[in-house]
């Protein structure tokens, strides 16, 4: 049945499998800023007069405020507090650099001293062994930096240097995805999050020459016809599920899952979404997403698609109105397979104007996507009033990475559209990226943005459920939906009327909770959330 959703079973058997029965850092051009386009763009309606919050959320709030000066409590809340779930997350570099200096080594792989990328032994001129870094602790200094943001100088293009470690230490991450997940996983549990859903790509390598080998044609129909043909796209599928069996095998090794000492991220409910590459030819994207698409309609352990790859490079911008409709033809043959895009991960400067006028949008009105990744030019969007009003009124969240953000594009405070999009009402979902690379964890993506943006205790939980609301769960949540699309604190159908986290559901909301994995998570976030406010209850003066 795939990685399970409850979080307390244990990881099952992956067979037989179940089909899913739901659905540069300084600007170089004469542009405006971000902030001084944020105050051009209308008001969003006014929104109306919440109430207010519970006493327990009016105590957690004020310890919050009271300790703001105190580096060990602040770092604690972060981590106790429940955050719902992580929902854009890269594999390859959500694992932490240290683990994969100690693979590097387990593997006998060597390291460039000139590149600092890992390559397979034998080591040879200008390379030494990357067992090395256990022991020189200046050679472990240097790679560390090389495959992460740790110490990044300033004054330097983080955009480059982030995107350049990918590559330096592939050789590692393609041979151990169970290894990585299992490590992500251990710190998501430990985090206080209840699901995760990360990007992966099996069957890359098989998926490359199928490409090459049918080729590109502007008539998307005629190209699916010729990948399907003689099973060719099928046995491709089978390949990446194969190998998807063989990281899970490998990730409950790893995190000892059945045994009498699991790792905390056995019990965590995770998911897959298939990354195609923007930056490759328009055969292999198409061909990846077809993969994707149809791998996320037959294996239960695969949600959805994403491009990914640097927004700005050469062929992204080239082609990208085409990837675009790409996913609009495959929409339509694979409606099931849910959609995510990076989108708007842009700044002026990096790109020239005309290019940040129109990618989310296209995300959004071509591109079907059902959540946005990054969308931080949204403001230099034509219509941006009215893209986020769109937004808001679809529920098409945003996924925002402040650290990756501040880091790549140098985007953060008051630049970043974060305090935009939620006033506009559009679904904001706080997520990690690369974690492993930006050296920061989901605790620090909340905290960077409580201090940032002056955010409450109730404006945290409502990140948090927004995360869990808008993950490719399948079934109802357990919020009632408003008559703007918004989702109210209020449970809904056959909750309705309960206080989640408090007491026992009724027998009608249990089937429901039963039915609906979604609302089951949910669920449990509002009872980790009782627990953590009496836990503060306890510490406050």
């Amino acid at each position: 049945m795939g990685v399970p959703y409850r979080q307390d079973a244990p990881v099952p058997t992956l067979t037989p499998r179940t089909r899913r029965r739901h659905r540069r850092r300084t600007p170089l051009l004469p542009v405006l800023g971000c902030a001084a386009l944020l105050s051009l763009l209308p008001a969003a309606a006014p929104a109306p007069q919440p109430v207010a919050p519970p006493v327990a959320d009016q105590r957690v709030s004020a310890y919050l405020k009271a300790v703001e000066d105190r580096p060990a409590a602040l770092r604690a809340f972060f981590r106790d507090l429940p955050k719902g779930a992580d929902l854009h997350n890269h594999l390859s570099g959500a694992a932490s650099t240290e683990l994969l200096i100690r693979l590097a080594g387990e593997d006998g792989l060597c390291v460039d001293e000139r590149t600092l990328t890992a390559r397979p032994a034998p080591c040879g001129r200008h390379t030494r062994p990357a067992t090395q870094a256990r022991t020189d602790a200046g050679f472990r200094r240097r790679v560390l930096r090389a495959w992460s943001m740790q110490d990044f100088p300033p004054g330097e293009s983080g955009h480059d240097h982030f995107f350049g470690a990918f590559d330096k230490f592939r050789a590692v991450s393609d041979a151990h995805i169970g290894r990585l997940l299992a490590e992500v996983a251990d710190t998501a549990a430990r985090n206080h999050q209840f699901y995760l859903e990360t990007m992966v790509a099996p069957a890359a390598t098989g998926s490359e020459q199928l490409a090459a080998d049918v080729g590109f044609h502007p008539d998307f129909a005629r190209l699916h016809r010729l990948l399907l043909a003689d099973g060719k796209l099928d046995r491709l599928v089978r390949r990446a599920e194969r190998e998807t069996d063989a990281a899970l095998t490998e990730f409950r090794a790893a995190g000892e899952c059945g045994t009498g000492h699991p790792h905390p991220g056995c019990r965590l409910p995770f998911r897959f979404i298939y990354q195609a590459s923007r930056g490759s030819s328009p055969e292999r994207v198409f061909t990846q997403l077809a993969l994707g698409m149809r791998l996320a309609e037959r294996d239960p352990r695969f949600v959805a698609v994403n491009l990914v790859q640097p927004e700005d490079g050469a062929n992204a911008l080239r082609d990208y109105r085409l990837q675009m409709r790409m996913l609009n033809y495959l929409h339509g043959v694979y409606p099931r397979a849910h959609i995510t895009l990076h989108a708007g991960e842009l700044t002026a400067g990096l790109v020239g104007p005309s290019d940040l006028r129109f990618h989310i949008g296209e995300a959004v009105r071509t591109g079907r996507a059902e959540r946005i990744g990054h969308g931080v030019d949204v403001a230099h969007e034509d219509h941006a009033a009215a893209l986020l009003r769109t937004m808001a009124r679809r529920g098409i969240a945003v996924e925002v990475p402040l650290t990756s953000n501040r880091q790549i594009l140098g985007v953060h405070g008051a630049e970043h559209p974060f305090p935009l999009y939620r006033r506009y009402g559009v679904p904001v979902v706080l997520s990690t990226d690369d974690p492993g690379i930006s050296r920061t964890d989901i605790g620090e993506e909340y905290r960077y943005a409580a201090r940032t943006y002056r955010l409450d205790y109730r404006e945290l939980k409502d990140l948090a459920r927004a995360s869990l609301d808008h993950a490719f769960l399948p079934g109802d949540s357990l919020w009632d939906t408003g008559r703007d699309g918004a989702r109210a604190v209020t449970p809904a159908g056959p909750c309705r009327g309960e206080r989640p986290g408090t007491r026992a559901p009724r027998q009608s909301c249990a089937r429901f909770l039963a039915n609906s994995p979604k609302a089951t998570l949910e669920w449990r976030q509002e009872a980790a959330f009782t627990r953590f406010a009496e836990h503060i209850r306890h510490l406050a003066p």
